[in-house]
């Protein structure tokens, strides 16, 4: 699916241009603005599309729509979507990132792909995004794809409120540079120490601590 020519995207309008540029670039050519507050904007539209689109199209209780969210717009599934697209091909990254396969992180690439829906949303307004939406991510949804379906979180919270008790995530260290870092996390059930995380993002630290608990629950 090529949704640059189909939308019309410019990408050498300094916003699309900005969508694929990773820090490392910005370091070494002391140029322009990498993507990271691009992609904090178009986390946002995305899980705002998907949630209407959940909304509007099914009748799940809130709980069901969570899951089903989190499992569309996690890591995975954005790289997946950026893959899909041919995204890591428009990356603009730095000699020493590109030499240790920048290219083909999957941190990098589900970057990517919400810093570009925020660049289309500044540029084209929301109605293009939505489309872009619901042409790539929507059709995975309505498939019922498993692919993206590894929800611990969920799982560990459905487990734990049947026993009333409270479940807490810390973020306990990050290392790495601001464009690799390595986050470690820990869940804790009741104030005890359950289980324990890294990912390349906060998100996918606090699933891999939940799995890490589901386990030991096991």
């Amino acid at each position: 699916m090529n949704i640059i020519s189909k939308y019309n995207i410019d990408l050498e309008n300094d916003i699309v241009k900005r969508a694929f540029t990773h820090s490392s670039y910005v370091n070494e050519t002391k140029k322009g603005e990498d993507y990271e507050r691009l992609e904090f904007l178009g986390d946002k539209i995305l899980d705002f599309i998907v949630s209407e689109y959940l909304y509007i199209n099914d009748d799940y209780d809130e709980g069901k729509m969570t899951k089903l969210r989190s499992s569309y717009v996690c890591e995975k599934a954005l790289a997946c979507y950026s893959n899909s697209l041919d995204f890591p091909k428009y990356l603009r990254l730095g000699k020493g990132e590109e030499l240790t396969g920048g290219r083909q992180k999957q941190s990098i690439q589900a970057d990517i792909f919400e810093s570009f829906l925020a660049s289309v949303y500044l540029t084209k307004g929301f109605d293009i995004v939505k489309n872009i939406v619901y042409d790539v991510v929507i059709p995975y949804i309505k498939e019922e794809k498993d692919l993206f379906l590894h929800d611990y979180k969920t799982v560990l919270q459905e487990i734990v409120q049947t026993d009333k008790k409270s479940t807490v995530y810390e973020i306990t260290d990050e290392e790495g540079p601001s464009n690799e870092k390595v986050f470690t996390c820990i869940v804790k059930v009741d104030g005890i120490v359950l289980g324990k995380g890294t990912s390349t993002s906060k998100k996918d630290a606090e699933q891999e601590a939940a799995k890490d608990a589901l386990s030991k629950l096991k």
